[in-house]
């Protein structure tokens, strides 16, 4: 794994330097795992950009829990109606701000099994939340881990689901915190869903995805 992640970089950076995920951005402007936690829940079906842009601004004007949790759901709406659900969203980390402030007194959890009990929050986003707010090791799957891990024939899986627990038997622990992070920029960059980029990709060769296109 060590060697995918390394040529993986390798690969984008001589393409072009990646724009880091939404997520990343969020932990290396230690924003706290509430903001995390929240970014998260948005995050889906969006774009990253939008994402990082619809946190800053609720994150500047609630910057708490407790803040979140007593804001008006029209006031939430408007602030992060660019990105994608934004009613069913709005409802939602509101609900996640109060159960946060007042049954954990405003700190996240820091176990899978506790975060997975709130509202909105699968199994992909609770390891996100362990990976990206507390660098614990875990392995969140979206689409391009997903897709890429099937790809490379590291597994063959399904879904999901399927995929991090394939990967978890599979991959030396040190390295699951990396994987998400690279995996996702990978699939945003250059092993895309349509039209990868195989030609610059330097983990082809080694590639079951590649090389049955590639059949003589």
């Amino acid at each position: 794994m060590e060697k995918i992640l390394s040529k993986m970089m390798d690969t984008m950076n001589s393409v072009k330097t990646p724009r880091i995920t939404a997520l990343r951005d969020l932990h290396d402007a230690e924003t706290g795992p509430f903001s995390i936690l929240i970014g998260t829940i948005l995050s889906a079906r969006t774009k990253d950009e939008s994402t990082t842009k619809v946190v800053k601004v609720l994150f500047s004007k609630y910057k708490n829990p407790k803040q979140l949790a007593n804001a008006k759901l029209k006031d939430v709406e408007k602030i992060i109606k660019p990105i994608g659900f934004y009613h069913v969203k709005s409802k939602r980390i509101i609900e996640v701000a109060k159960i946060i402030d007042s049954k954990y007194k405003g700190k996240v959890p820091e176990d899978l099994d506790t975060l997975v009990e709130l509202p909105g929050v699968g199994r992909k986003t609770a390891n996100c939340v362990l990976v990206y707010a507390f660098e614990k090791p875990a392995i969140p799957v979206d689409i391009h881990v997903h897709r890429i891990s099937n790809r490379l024939g590291l597994v063959e899986t399904k879904n999901p689901e399927e995929t991090e627990q394939e990967l978890m038997k599979k991959v030396d622990k040190k390295f699951w915190i990396d994987i998400n992070d690279t995996f996702v920029m990978y699939g945003q960059n250059i092993c895309k869903p349509i039209s990868p980029m195989c030609d610059v990709c330097k983990i082809k060769r080694s590639c079951k995805f590649y090389k049955s296109k590639n059949v003589s």
